[in-house]
C-alpha cells in the first residue's frame, strides 16, 4: 500500500496540523532520519485499511519511496485524531518482530448457550516474517469453545507458513468462563471499597512531535539489525 509524503523542515508542527497534515519522522537502522508530513485524512483512511503492522510504501515528493512500516502513532487524546506517527524504513530481505492484532471471529457455543463469559487474555501476537508478509490482522476462531474453561492458546492459533509466532505457545488466548451468580455480585460490590480519591493517576509522558524517543529509535534500531 502506497501512502504520499513530503519532506518538511523541522519546526511549525502547529500550523502544518491546522492545514491538514500529520508531522512525522523515519528512522531506522543504517539511516539518517528524516522529517516528514502526510494527509491527515489519508493515514487516518490507510490505518483503517491496513493497519500498523502493515509493509507501506512510502512515496515522496521527489519519487523516491522508502519501505516503512508504522513504529509509533500519537493521537489527539480528545479528538483521536493523528497528531504524529513514526515510521520504520525497513529492508524487504530482512526478517523482523513485530506485534499483530488478533481479530476474534466466530461465536462461542459456551457463551451463546450456557451463557458463559468471554475472556480474552491476549489482544495481539508476536511474530517474526519479512516485512511484505506480515499480516494485517490474524483471526482467532472462537466457535471452538463449547464449555465452560474451554480455551485457546497461542498454540491453537493458525497463521500462514511465512509467519513464525514468538508468543509462547502455552499462553491462553482466549477462554469462556461460568456467569457470576447474584450472591457473587453482591460480595463483589462489597469489596470495592476503596477510596478512588486516594488513587494516584499514572500519567503518560508525552513524545516530543518532532522525533521519536531516543529509547524507541534505540530499540527500533536493533530490531532492524535483526530483522528488519
Amino acid at each position: 500500500m502506497k501512502l504520499d509524503a513530503k519532506i518538511r523542515e523541522k519546526g511549525g508542527v502547529n500550523q502544518l496540523r491546522k492545514s491538514g497534515m500529520v508531522p512525522g519522522v523515519v528512522y531506522g537502522r543504517g539511516v539518517e532520519n528524516m522529517a516528514v508530513a502526510v494527509g491527515a485524512a489519508v493515514l487516518d483512511k490507510t490505518l483503517k485499511e491496513a493497519g500498523e503492522s502493515t509493509l507501506l510504501e512510502l512515496v515522496m515528493e521527489n519519487g523516491n519511496s522508502k519501505h516503512v512500516l508504522i513504529h509509533d502513532l500519537q493521537r489527539d487524546p480528545v479528538k483521536d485524531f493523528p497528531i504524529h506517527v513514526d515510521f520504520l524504513e525497513v529492508r524487504l530481505d530482512q526478517k523482523i518482530k513485530a506485534g499483530v492484532v488478533l481479530e476474534f471471529i466466530g461465536a462461542a457455543p459456551a457463551v451463546i448457550k450456557l451463557g458463559g463469559v468471554l475472556v480474552k487474555n491476549m489482544h495481539e501476537l508476536e511474530v517474526e516474517a519479512l516485512p511484505q508478509d506480515l499480516p494485517h490482522n490474524i483471526e482467532v476462531d472462537i466457535s471452538a469453545l463449547k464449555n465452560f474453561e474451554d480455551h485457546i492458546t497461542v498454540g491453537d492459533v493458525k497463521v500462514g507458513p511465512k509467519i513464525k509466532i514468538l508468543s509462547p505457545r502455552e499462553t491462553i488466548v482466549a477462554l469462556v468462563v461460568p456467569p457470576r451468580s447474584e450472591a457473587e455480585l453482591e460480595e463483589l460490590k462489597a469489596e470495592v471499597t476503596e477510596d478512588v480519591s486516594k488513587v494516584e493517576g499514572v500519567v503518560k509522558e508525552e513524545v516530543a512531535p518532532e522525533s521519536a524517543p531516543e529509547s524507541v529509535k534505540k530499540e527500533a534500531g536493533e530490531e532492524t539489525g535483526k530483522q528488519r
